[in-house]
């Protein structure tokens, strides 16, 4: 399974589908984040919470054995091939720069991906939602 940034950040903020996330975390062996993702969570947590919140993020990453996954050329490319599909003014699903990244991992690696919201449930990808 890969996970986007959103499913971290709800659990991390506590939000109402964090008990959901935390569930579907637990039922999978082998969990990736996009590098380009683990970046995001650190950036939006870190920037709400400090220090504590980045520290706390590591650790759910650690505590679910959440893999970053390096972003090498065709990982690259298929990201900026997911938006010019699926980006944000250009399709329904909107993706964003780091959702497709996100995307990218999940299609490249033929796993679903979790998620929190709609944007990825109009794309051509299997996913999970909590």
């Amino acid at each position: 399974m890969a996970v986007d940034t959103s499913a971290l950040v709800a659990v991390l903020f506590q939000e109402c589908e964090a008990e959901a996330i935390l569930h579907q975390l637990s039922l999978v062996g082998r969990i990736g984040i996009s590098a380009a993702s683990k970046t995001e969570l650190l950036m939006v947590v870190g920037s709400r919470l400090g220090l504590t919140g980045r520290n706390k993020a590591l650790d759910l990453l650690g505590k679910y054995g959440i893999i970053t996954i390096p972003v090498d050329d065709s990982y690259a490319e298929l990201a900026a091939e997911s938006f010019f599909i699926y980006g944000k003014g250009r399709h329904p699903a909107g993706l964003n720069f780091g959702d497709c990244f996100s995307y990218a991992l999940a299609k490249s690696q033929k796993v679903p991906l979790l998620f929190k919201g709609k944007d990825f449930s109009k794309t051509d990808i299997f996913f999970i939602v909590p």
